[in-house]
């Protein structure tokens, strides 16, 4: 019998579905926007329909905040989300009751730093930011997710202002907290400062300078709280090489040598997997763990 094992990236834009083999080799996938709930969640379902005699088990990771503690009565919920129709709805529930195989439950960024880990040999310590309509992280620590009642929610610390903000009276996006990072570097921020989206903006535009010192600011409180063996960044606005460059000088600035650190060319990079399929792949491994646990 092939075995095959399930992903959902279910992302606040789209939800991104695939099978996968033994090996984690991609079956079949296919990604559709994220919609009303039940519509989004039908299309998943309809996906998976077509595997479900060989489907072993399904890893979903998925934007939040969400409750991924099995003992709570809205374990595999989504739930103060901004994103609208989508608060309290049983991801889990509507999903897996369709099926008879177990389901692994956890936030997108900790899928993907599940399967950043898996191609960093040796790598047992490692955050995975991903930067773009939202922000969130994930963080393994000796091959572990780090966590406790809930996930980080790392997205949502506050951070120094950025000059230009203060001149400015710029306090961010976010509908939840006044001068957070998410609502300080995500996407939207961009779009708030500059009145265009960020794919329209020069590459010299001092907003990115703005960009990179609260992108940076993560990355000193990622290495100060968890002293990872590397920082990864992913999402679109890391995908700019100019970025990735501002960013590790102003990291370098921040830190100021408080404490060794790799090169940071080696320390703070952009995903290993190509295609944007570190999610993915992390939801593969994480399939394959929870079958086997029932097996």
């Amino acid at each position: 019998m092939t075995k095959l094992y399930g992903s959902v990236e279910a992302g606040g834009t789209k939800f991104v579905c695939a099978v996968g083999d033994e090996n984690f080799q991609v079956v079949e996938k296919v990604q559709f926007q994220t919609t009303a709930p039940y519509e989004t969640i039908d299309k998943t379902v309809e996906f998976f329909k077509k595997f479900e005699a060989d489907l072993q088990g399904i890893a979903i990771g998925s934007f939040g905040p969400v409750d991924i503690d099995e003992n709570s009565k809205t374990y595999g919920y989504i739930t103060k989300t901004p994103k609208p129709n989508w608060s309290n709805v049983d991801l889990v529930g509507l999903i897996s009751k369709e099926f008879k195989v177990p389901f692994y439950f956890t936030t997108d960024v900790n899928s993907s730093a599940y399967g950043e880990a898996l191609v960093r040999q040796g790598v047992e310590n490692l955050v995975y930011y991903t930067i773009g309509t939202g922000i969130g992280a994930g963080t393994i620590q000796r091959g572990e997710f780090v966590g406790g009642t809930g996930h980080t929610e790392a997205g949502h610390v506050y951070v120094a202002l950025h000059p230009s903000d203060v001149a400015n009276d710029f306090h961010g996006t976010c509908p939840f907290h006044n001068g957070c990072l998410e609502g300080l570097a995500a996407g939207p921020s961009l779009e708030a400062r500059m009145g265009i989206r960020g794919e329209l903006i020069e590459q010299h535009s001092d907003v990115w300078d703005i960009q990179a010192y609260y992108i940076a600011q993560a990355a000193v409180q990622a290495t100060l709280l968890y002293r990872p063996e590397v920082i990864v960044f992913g999402g679109g606005v890391m995908a700019q090489e100019h970025m990735l460059r501002r960013v590790r000088e102003k990291f370098t600035h921040l830190l100021n040598d408080y404490l060794p650190v790799p090169p940071v060319e080696e320390y703070i990079v952009t995903p290993a997997v190509a295609g944007n399929g570190s999610a993915t792949l992390g939801n593969f491994a994480l399939a394959k763990k929870v079958a086997e646990r029932f097996d």
